[in-house]
């Protein structure tokens, strides 16, 4: 009995340099994925693949096809679906959804404070779409928010990642 409670100590120990070491490998993985997304926005190469909307008016829905958002330094390729009310239909369009491309856009991108970034896109070539507002975790998640001239506000989860 004497001897068992002699190791006690020993494996506790044991458990917490093997928790320890963990933790610590972890936060280096973390740190990576975290520097890898920092990059990605200051390079202004990125695409944003949506995963899920969330119409101003109805349930959340999951997309089942790829949707995307490619951010280039010298253009913006939107391909994204809409569900929602639209004040104003297109004319002369067959497709619906937030297809567009904008070589003239602001590009602002600010630093979180719990964490993250906050990006703000304003397209400025006559296009419907007013103002696109990303909050990138570090983790590589994203939310997308996307409000227009002659459309409800509709909202995208998803992630980011390199360009192909």
């Amino acid at each position: 009995m004497k001897k068992r409670v002699k190791l006690y100590p020993f494996f506790l120990f044991l458990m917490l340099l093997t928790c320890h070491s963990m933790m610590a490998v972890a936060q280096k993985e973390v740190s990576a994925k975290e520097t890898a997304i920092k990059n990605l926005l200051d390079n202004q190469r990125y695409v944003f693949y949506a995963e899920s909307v969330i119409p101003s008016s109805g349930r959340q829905r999951i997309l089942t096809s790829e949707y995307t958002v490619t951010i280039l330094k010298d253009s913006i390729i939107s391909d994204l679906p809409y569900f929602g009310r639209a004040y104003a239909a297109p004319i002369g369009t067959t497709d619906g959804g937030i297809k567009f491309t904008s070589v003239n856009f602001g590009y602002a991108s600010n630093p979180r404070k719990k964490g993250g970034w906050e990006v703000n896109i304003k397209p400025r070539d006559g296009q419907d779409v007013q103002n696109m507002a990303f909050t990138i975790y570090r983790n590589g998640k994203a939310y997308l928010s996307i409000n227009s001239n002659n459309r409800q506000a509709i909202s995208f989860n998803g992630h980011i990642s390199n360009t192909k």
